[in-house]
Protein backbone atom coordinates (compact mmCIF):
# COMPACT_ATOMS: atom_id res chain seq x y z
CA UNK A 1 0.00 0.00 0.00
CA UNK A 2 1.30 3.44 -1.05
CA UNK A 3 0.49 7.09 -0.16
CA UNK A 4 -1.88 7.55 -2.99
CA UNK A 5 -3.61 4.09 -1.34
CA UNK A 6 -3.56 5.75 1.90
CA UNK A 7 -5.19 8.93 0.69
CA UNK A 8 -7.89 6.98 -1.46
CA UNK A 9 -8.94 4.98 1.61
CA UNK A 10 -8.74 7.96 4.04
CA UNK A 11 -11.63 9.62 1.59
CA UNK A 12 -13.36 6.25 1.10
CA UNK A 13 -13.84 4.31 4.21
CA UNK A 14 -16.21 7.40 5.24
CA UNK A 15 -18.79 7.48 2.27
CA UNK A 16 -18.23 4.29 -0.29
CA UNK A 17 -20.58 6.11 -2.07
CA UNK A 18 -18.01 8.11 -3.51
CA UNK A 19 -17.91 8.16 -7.24
CA UNK A 20 -14.44 7.37 -8.86
CA UNK A 21 -13.86 10.44 -10.43
CA UNK A 22 -13.94 12.60 -7.45
CA UNK A 23 -11.68 10.57 -5.40
CA UNK A 24 -9.41 10.13 -8.34
CA UNK A 25 -9.76 14.44 -8.26
CA UNK A 26 -8.70 14.51 -4.60
CA UNK A 27 -5.68 11.96 -5.16
CA UNK A 28 -4.89 13.71 -8.12
CA UNK A 29 -5.47 10.21 -10.78
CA UNK A 30 -7.58 9.14 -12.90
CA UNK A 31 -11.01 7.11 -12.01
CA UNK A 32 -10.01 4.16 -13.77
CA UNK A 33 -6.78 4.40 -11.71
CA UNK A 34 -8.85 5.03 -8.51
CA UNK A 35 -10.76 1.47 -9.45
CA UNK A 36 -8.09 -0.76 -10.13
CA UNK A 37 -6.88 0.48 -6.61
CA UNK A 38 -10.01 -0.40 -4.91
CA UNK A 39 -10.32 -3.61 -6.68
CA UNK A 40 -6.93 -4.37 -5.72
CA UNK A 41 -7.38 -3.47 -1.77
CA UNK A 42 -10.52 -5.41 -1.67
CA UNK A 43 -8.57 -8.31 -3.01
CA UNK A 44 -5.77 -8.68 -1.02
CA UNK A 45 -8.15 -7.66 1.73
CA UNK A 46 -6.99 -3.75 3.65
CA UNK A 47 -10.64 -3.49 2.24
CA UNK A 48 -12.43 -6.07 4.68
CA UNK A 49 -15.89 -5.25 3.55
CA UNK A 50 -18.54 -2.31 2.56
CA UNK A 51 -21.24 -2.33 4.51
CA UNK A 52 -24.00 0.38 5.25
CA UNK A 53 -24.30 1.85 9.37
CA UNK A 54 -27.52 2.24 10.14
CA UNK A 55 -29.62 4.50 12.91
CA UNK A 56 -30.43 1.57 15.46
CA UNK A 57 -33.40 3.22 16.88
CA UNK A 58 -34.75 4.24 13.06
CA UNK A 59 -34.72 0.23 13.17
CA UNK A 60 -36.22 -0.76 16.05
CA UNK A 61 -32.95 -1.90 17.76
CA UNK A 62 -32.66 1.47 20.41
CA UNK A 63 -31.08 -0.53 23.00
CA UNK A 64 -27.35 -0.61 23.15
CA UNK A 65 -25.21 -2.24 25.63
CA UNK A 66 -21.85 -2.81 26.56
CA UNK A 67 -20.81 -5.73 28.05
CA UNK A 68 -17.80 -7.29 29.79
CA UNK A 69 -17.76 -10.64 29.94
CA UNK A 70 -15.35 -12.78 32.29
CA UNK A 71 -14.86 -16.69 31.52
CA UNK A 72 -15.00 -19.59 34.56
CA UNK A 73 -11.44 -20.43 33.62
CA UNK A 74 -8.46 -17.88 33.45
CA UNK A 75 -6.79 -18.41 31.31
CA UNK A 76 -9.88 -19.87 29.24
CA UNK A 77 -9.33 -23.36 27.13
CA UNK A 78 -8.55 -22.56 23.46
CA UNK A 79 -11.93 -24.76 22.65
CA UNK A 80 -14.47 -22.99 24.86
CA UNK A 81 -12.70 -19.33 23.91
CA UNK A 82 -13.34 -20.72 19.77
CA UNK A 83 -16.77 -21.92 20.58
CA UNK A 84 -17.58 -18.19 22.64
CA UNK A 85 -16.44 -16.62 19.44
CA UNK A 86 -17.77 -18.49 17.21
CA UNK A 87 -21.34 -18.51 18.99
CA UNK A 88 -21.30 -14.49 19.46
CA UNK A 89 -19.89 -14.10 15.17
CA UNK A 90 -23.05 -15.91 14.67
CA UNK A 91 -25.62 -13.98 16.92
CA UNK A 92 -27.20 -10.75 15.27
CA UNK A 93 -27.27 -8.98 18.31
CA UNK A 94 -23.70 -8.73 18.85
CA UNK A 95 -22.56 -5.79 16.83
CA UNK A 96 -18.89 -6.23 18.14
CA UNK A 97 -16.82 -8.56 19.92
CA UNK A 98 -13.47 -8.12 21.24
CA UNK A 99 -11.61 -10.78 22.85
CA UNK A 100 -9.13 -8.56 25.38
CA UNK A 101 -6.79 -8.29 27.88
CA UNK A 102 -7.18 -6.86 31.27
CA UNK A 103 -10.27 -8.23 34.22
CA UNK A 104 -12.30 -9.18 31.75
CA UNK A 105 -12.08 -11.83 28.53
CA UNK A 106 -14.11 -10.54 26.48
CA UNK A 107 -15.61 -6.61 25.47
CA UNK A 108 -19.17 -6.80 23.24
CA UNK A 109 -21.74 -4.32 21.86
CA UNK A 110 -25.14 -5.68 21.89
CA UNK A 111 -27.96 -3.84 20.48
CA UNK A 112 -31.15 -5.29 21.53
CA UNK A 113 -35.18 -3.84 20.71
CA UNK A 114 -36.17 -3.30 24.25
CA UNK A 115 -34.46 -3.93 27.89
CA UNK A 116 -36.68 -7.40 28.20
CA UNK A 117 -35.37 -8.12 24.72
CA UNK A 118 -31.83 -7.52 26.13
CA UNK A 119 -32.55 -9.74 29.33
CA UNK A 120 -33.72 -12.65 27.22
CA UNK A 121 -30.34 -12.26 25.28
CA UNK A 122 -28.03 -12.08 28.52
CA UNK A 123 -30.21 -15.23 30.22
CA UNK A 124 -29.29 -17.22 26.75
CA UNK A 125 -25.97 -16.33 25.83
CA UNK A 126 -24.50 -15.50 29.62
CA UNK A 127 -26.64 -16.29 32.35
CA UNK A 128 -26.79 -20.12 31.43
CA UNK A 129 -23.41 -20.80 29.49
CA UNK A 130 -21.44 -22.82 32.25
CA UNK A 131 -18.52 -21.12 30.74
CA UNK A 132 -19.13 -18.13 31.37
CA UNK A 133 -17.92 -16.91 34.92
CA UNK A 134 -19.56 -13.30 35.09
CA UNK A 135 -20.59 -9.93 32.99
CA UNK A 136 -21.42 -6.94 32.95
CA UNK A 137 -23.59 -4.43 31.62
CA UNK A 138 -23.14 -1.09 30.78
CA UNK A 139 -26.40 0.44 28.55
CA UNK A 140 -25.66 3.11 26.55
CA UNK A 141 -27.37 6.61 27.45
CA UNK A 142 -25.79 8.21 23.79
CA UNK A 143 -24.21 7.26 20.58
CA UNK A 144 -21.71 9.82 20.92
CA UNK A 145 -19.79 8.73 18.35
CA UNK A 146 -20.28 5.35 16.36
CA UNK A 147 -18.17 4.18 13.20
CA UNK A 148 -14.89 2.20 12.23
CA UNK A 149 -13.04 4.65 10.10
CA UNK A 150 -9.52 4.66 10.89
CA UNK A 151 -7.03 7.32 11.08
CA UNK A 152 -4.93 7.45 8.06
Amino acid sequence: MDEIDRRILALYQHDTRQIAERLGAAVGLSAAAVQRRLKRMRASGEIEKEVAQLDPAAVGMPVLCIVELTMVSRPAPHAQLDRFKREMAACPEVQQCYHVTGSSDFVLVVAAASMEAYGAFARQWFETNSGVARFATQVVLDRVKAGCALPL
